[in-house]
């Protein structure tokens, strides 16, 4: 049971690989691509996207949480890069 007065944020993290480390999973991709009738399509690069709600007092306090579960657990900070969006959903009961 949550504690009265949280709010609930629903989070969207956006993993991605950092620039310039090798994405062999997008590269086989973009090969596919033409042999598909797309052409004109590059750079492509492969990602995950990860949603979940978190209950805290603030948006701060719900940011400061999602980015401590990314650099932790959800991404490799070494080689990916994680993009963070937060949006109020109602107050936890």
């Amino acid at each position: 049971m949550c504690e009265y007065g949280l709010m609930i944020f629903s989070v969207h993290v956006e993993v991605r690989l950092r620039p310039g480390i090798a994405d062999p999973q997008g590269s086989t991709i973009e090969r596919a691509m033409p042999t598909l009738g797309f052409s004109g399509v590059s750079g492509v690069r492969v990602g995950k996207s990860i949603r979940f709600e978190i209950d805290a007092a603030d948006e701060a306090a719900a940011r400061s949480e999602a980015e401590d579960l990314c650099n932790r657990f959800l991404t490799n900070p070494v080689i990916e890069d994680a993009i963070v969006e937060l949006e109020p959903v109602g107050v936890a009961s």
